[in-house]
């Protein structure tokens, strides 16, 4: 009897072993790409799942084995289907999905409901704040929310909308902390319905407004930290006395700054000593992200006479570069759970570390294209013009200044390389190298900031006030309006009876009646 039992445990191992091995060659047939690898892989595999599988049988002594055999051809056809030998047909790749495993909803889940919809609309211009932070009037904001429902009778509980500013710091005061990470800001609440209220299937409207004050920042993704304006609304709807899922609708408002820019460009002058070397430029103060302009340098006291060889001594450019820097300067606040503790430093270090990171978004080396003129010693100068523009697919911040620390700034750098030169005062074409050189450097201070366009700040748009205006019109009496009703009444001529007769059957020289 016990060479039976073991006999019928050999035969059924190896009658699995066998629907495993052809199994896995179906799968690697199907495929079509590496064929032989995937026999190996399912030869592998199968062998492992029968060592398992007989293992099992060896320990145990209850009929376990035949609930397993299922599990088994279950499991061989999950890993062959989670393999990397998985078909790719047209290039495309087959996307594994774990059933049993839920990392999070989308936005679209979230925010979706079977009896509402929520959407906006904004009615007012681009959001621009006009001005610097300390004369800015700030900007209008004004739209609609809609409601749509999809059933009638729905109850509305609740319907409220916010508008906050998020500020992520990106180097945090704490890594890997969210609370020193994020912070906002609620700026205006809106609440639509301040009672609950039951509407009919359709689209309803709420109107909404806010005046953002004009020393907020613009919207900005820097290096160290990011700003954005986020809105909020939310539903709570109710049916049968059941309170439902709430329905969501986040959106991000675009928030710009447009700081005026002078008509005339900025003049500065340096100079360079031990050298009589004195450098003038004429450059625009205030540059947009897109566009090119122009910097005029002319270089003068190039030349110089030594008297007492009978030489002339030149400074000749070599090669000029020019750069834009960005330099954000921000200041990560800490949480109160990594808020230092009662010591030295402490006060400072609640208010938050300062943060400064500079970074060059456009630049360029020229080793020719200025004209020269080293005509005598006294009129010998150096005069061109140089473009200069943000470089392409860079994310340049504009000028900012917040109350919370967040400032970015802007510089336009240029650096000269001129060597020595000289030469006889009566063969000036004998020119001789002197071996020395100087390096002349010059920054610029300069506002990056969005063009204006054709808007204007919401100030300048409201209708005139009249100051003269009484507080009421004039009062009439009674026969002062029933003397004024006759004289209209006599004014008015009768366009029936004779008159009308008498015009409507003129006869003409021709024996016809005019109209």
């Amino acid at each position: 009897m016990p060479h039976r039992v073991a006999n019928f445990f050999r035969a059924s191992t190896s009658s699995l072993e066998i629907q495993v091995s052809n199994l896995a060659k179906k799968t690697a047939t199907s495929t079509g790409l590496g064929r032989d690898s995937a026999n190996r892989n399912g030869r592998v595999r199968s062998s492992e799942h029968v060592f398992t599988y007989a293992s099992s049988i060896e320990d145990d002594t209850d009929d376990s084995h035949a609930l397993r055999a299922p599990r088994l051809k279950m499991d061989e056809s999950r890993s062959s289907s989670f393999s990397s030998d998985s078909p790719r047909e047209n290039g495309h790749h087959h996307r594994i999905s774990f059933p049993s495993m839920h990392f999070g909803r989308s936005s679209k889940e979230s925010h979706t409901s079977a009896l509402a919809a929520l959407d906006w609309k904004l009615e007012s211009p681009p959001v621009v704040l006009f001005g610097d932070a300390e004369h800015s009037t700030g900007a209008l904001v004004s739209g609609q929310l809609f409601l749509d429902l999809k059933e009638d009778g729905i109850e509305i509980e609740s319907f409220d909308a916010t508008l906050s500013i998020h500020v992520t710091q990106k180097k945090p005061f704490a890594h890997h902390c969210q609370e020193c990470a994020n912070q906002s800001t609620e700026l205006k609440k809106w609440n639509l319905l301040p009672q609950p209220l039951v509407l009919t299937k359709g689209k309803h409207s709420f109107p909404f407004s806010v005046l953002l004050e004009g020393h907020l920042p613009a919207t900005m993704d820097g290096p160290l930290g990011s700003i954005a304006y986020e809105f909020k609304a939310e539903v709570i709807p109710k049916t049968n006395g059941i309170t439902q899922s709430t329905v969501r609708l986040e959106k991000i408002l675009d928030v710009k700054r447009s700081l005026p820019a002078s008509e005339l460009p900025h003049h500065s002058v340096r100079v360079f000593p031990p050298t009589n070397i004195k450098a003038s430029a004429h450059y625009p103060h205030v540059i947009h992200p897109i566009g090119s302009y122009t910097l005029s340098l002319k270089l003068d006291g190039i030349a110089k006479i030594n008297a007492k060889v009978g030489t002339i001594e030149y400074w000749k450019l070599k090669k000029l570069t020019w750069r834009l820097e960005e330099t954000a300067k921000t200041v990560a606040p800490a949480c109160g759970r990594h808020s230092p503790r009662v010591g030295e430093g402490a006060e400072q270090q609640k208010k938050g570390v300062v943060r400064t990171e500079t970074r060059i978004i456009g630049e360029k080396t020229l080793f020719s294209g200025w004209k020269s003129n080293y005509s005598s010693a006294t009129d010998s100068t150096v005069e061109f013009e140089l473009e200069y523009n943000l470089a392409k697919n860079t994310k340049s911040v504009c000028d900012t200044k917040s109350r919370d620390g967040t400032e970015v700034t802007h510089q336009l750098m240029v650096e000269m390389v001129v060597s020595q030169e000289w030469a006889p005062v009566n063969k000036p074409a004998l020119v001789t190298h002197t071996g020395v050189g100087r390096i002349l450097r010059m920054h610029f201070a300069t506002v990056l900031t969005e063009r204006a366009g054709i808007g204007i700040s919401w100030d300048n748009e409201a209708p005139p006030i009249y100051q003269d205006v009484p507080p009421s019109p004039p009062a009439y009496s009674q026969e002062t309006f029933l003397d004024s009703e006759m004289s209209i009444a006599e004014l008015i001529e009768p366009l029936d009876g004779v008159a009308g007769d008498r015009l409507s059957h003129t006869p003409t020289e021709q024996g016809r009646t005019s109209f």
